[in-house]
């Protein structure tokens, strides 16, 4: 994929500011999913974070789930692309197996747990839910779109 980018600005055109972010959808053997509480907004959610300049998108997700919840991670496969329109982040989520560590929380996260798909559905809002469960159909890369609250209906 060509990805082409321009600091140029044409007259009465500016020029979009997206911030990229990475989290891991982490998968136990026993097929129950990784996610935490966060601490600013207590909303339950994917491990993750803005990706930094200098780190690819794995080593990325491999980091921010170990700062939030103490588990190492191997990432398998990026499972879908996520565009939040209103706020401009865009999300790569990872598929990524546990590879040691001890689950704790951290100043991002006030609960750490591993839930089960229709848990996932039950704590976390719909855009957020879906990335957990878009990763586990074996479908992806899925590409979805949503304002914050809802998903964009498919074209």
């Amino acid at each position: 994929m060509l990805l082409y980018m321009s600091n140029s600005a044409q007259e009465g055109q500016s020029t979009p500011l997206h911030s990229v972010s990475v989290a891991g959808v982490v998968v136990r053997e026993d097929g129950r999913l990784l996610a935490i509480r966060r601490a600013d907004n207590g909303t339950w959610e994917l491990p993750g974070g803005v990706l930094e300049l200098d780190e690819t998108p794995e080593t990325g997700v491999q980091r921010e789930v170990w700062e939030e919840t103490g588990i190492n991670v191997e990432v398998d496969e990026l499972t879908g692309v996520y565009k939040n329109t209103t706020r401009g982040i865009v999300a790569l989520v990872f598929r990524c197996k546990p590879s040691g560590g001890t689950e704790r929380t951290s100043s991002e996260s006030t609960a750490v747990d591993w839930l089960t798909p229709e848990e996932v559905a039950e704590r976390m809002s719909e855009v957020y839910a879906i990335r957990l469960l878009d990763a586990l159909d074996g479908a992806g890369p899925h590409v979805r779109s949503h304002d914050g609250k809802r998903l964009t209906p498919a074209r």
